[in-house]
């Protein structure tokens, strides 16, 4: 199998869709050796900032000399970025090797009347072989959805568990209230293991706190209201937390603050499992570390920020950083949006800051909600909105609208981010000067909660 031969395969297994449960992905990895059991894992659940959190700790541990592999989803420009080796995406050869392998004992699978796996199972299983192939010593993943069924979940011990935010986001699979979305997050918790949660709702911890106590493990709370001298900016921010000294990150946001704590007290846990971890590599990781579309900066002239808001928690922690930042600028908003997603209540918590809205519909997913779709449902609660026929075509609008004082802010689904990113390398050409600010870019202070 080569590489294109590789991805027509992953192409045409999505076709099945999610289905939950572990029955599957636990055949498959049995039928490839098991190779997850030859890892040392930190397992990686929550509904926004798990990503971020999993690349703060991937990129420190790496730092720390460990060899690290990292699984994520869903990427943004490269499909093999969901399979990572010390922060190179798996290589074209490896993958097709990989997947030749997977699919054959797939194919078995069939042949002995069980179901195809999933495109998420093939992908976990791949990134199983593949770490177990390089010789990986910790391994961190992130759960595509929701823990307890989740494919990841099919590892039987961790070193860590680590619980980012939890908030409201595929209720069809995960239950309509936090208590069941945070139960089937907590799912990941294994015996006598060591989870570090990130401080939140009440309701959540109470969860947490009682499936810890079932399984007899260790429970540490993440408190970024604990970091203090914090300051903050689109391109780099600071602050202190326990005995480290300044921080330094490059990732945008309030909230990742919050993220980089989890982060830190995560690596202190793994750590405290064996695996030393310096000073100087938490500093250097969280300095280095990058995850492409959380309010991410792509352009200086006119301010242009892109941010996978897709869901409830993501949109209010958006609406805070706009607040924060983006006090009193004229703000053009490019939205695009997947049809399961609760588009009305990510449009009712954002729409008050925008001047203009451009809808546009995510190009190459079958989940689109169509532009005009969208459209209408903004003008539900916003004035002025328009449907663009492209992605293209936004940005032209979105530029023009903006000027040179403007602030563009694409969001809605990370699905749209990554074509995105390659229009504005091939359009956008940076001026000198200029320091990407907002109105309140740079403020100090006491961070006041997990956000």
């Amino acid at each position: 199998m080569n590489y294109k031969q590789a991805m027509e395969y992953i192409g045409g297994v999505t076709a099945r869709g999610i289905v939950p449960g572990l029955e599957s992905i636990k055949e498959l990895c049995g039928r490839l050796g098991d190779p997850q059991k030859d890892v040392a894992w930190v397992h990686v659940a929550g509904t926004n900032g798990k990503g971020s959190t999993l690349a703060y700790v991937s990129t420190i541990l790496a730092k720390a000399g460990y060899k690290v592999g990292r699984y994520v989803s869903p990427t943004i420009r490269d499909y093999r970025e969901r399979i990572q080796w010390n922060g190179r995406n798996i290589s074209q050869k490896d993958l097709a090797e990989g997947m030749g392998i997977v699919k054959e004992a797939c194919d078995g699978m069939v042949a002995d009347g069980l179901a195809q796996p999933t495109a998420f199972e093939v992908e976990t299983a791949l990134a199983f072989w593949y770490f177990n192939k390089k010789g990986c010593e910790l391994g961190v993943l992130e759960v595509g959805m929701g823990g307890l069924l989740d494919a990841t979940n099919v590892i039987e011990g961790t070193l860590v568990e680590v619980l980012a935010s939890i908030g409201m986001d595929h209720m069809k699979f995960l239950g309509d209230s936090l208590e069941k979305i945070a139960e089937q997050k907590a799912g990941i918790i294994k015996p006598g293991s060591t989870v570090v949660c990130m401080d939140q709702k009440p309701e959540v911890l109470a969860v947490v706190q009682k499936k810890a106590d079932e399984k007899g493990a260790k429970l540490v709370i993440s408190k970024a209201s604990e970091a203090t001298n914090i300051h903050y900016g689109l391109e780099k921010q600071t602050f202190r937390y326990g005995n480290l000294g300044k921080c330094e990150i490059h990732l945008a946001g309030q909230f990742q603050i919050a993220n980089a704590v989890l982060a830190i007290d995560a690596c202190r846990e793994i750590e405290a499992k064996g695996y030393p971890i310096p000073d100087k590599a938490i500093h250097e990781g969280l300095m280095e570390t990058q995850w492409p579309g959380r309010l991410t900066l792509l352009s200086k002239h006119p301010l242009f920020l892109a941010d996978g808001a897709h869901n409830e928690d993501a949109a209010e922690k958006l609406a805070k950083s706009i607040e924060f930042y983006f006090t009193n600028c004229r703000l053009i908003y490019i939205m695009g949006i997947l049809r399961d997603k609760d588009y009305d209540r990510i449009i009712e918590l954002t729409h008050g800051y925008a001047e203009q809205i451009i809808t546009i519909t995510p190009p190459d997913n079958p989940r689109a909600l169509p532009a005009l779709e969208l459209a209408k449902e903004v003008a539900r609660f916003h004035p002025s909105v328009t449907a663009a026929g492209s992605l293209e075509e936004a940005v032209e609008m979105a530029r023009l609208l903006a000027g040179e004082d403007g602030v563009i802010l694409a969001f809605g689904s990370l699905s749209y981010l990554g074509k995105l990113m390659d229009i504005m390398d091939g359009k956008t050409k940076k001026k000198p000067g200029g320091n990407g600010r907002g109105r309140n870019h740079g403020r100090s202070g006491k961070n006041k909660g997990g956000r």
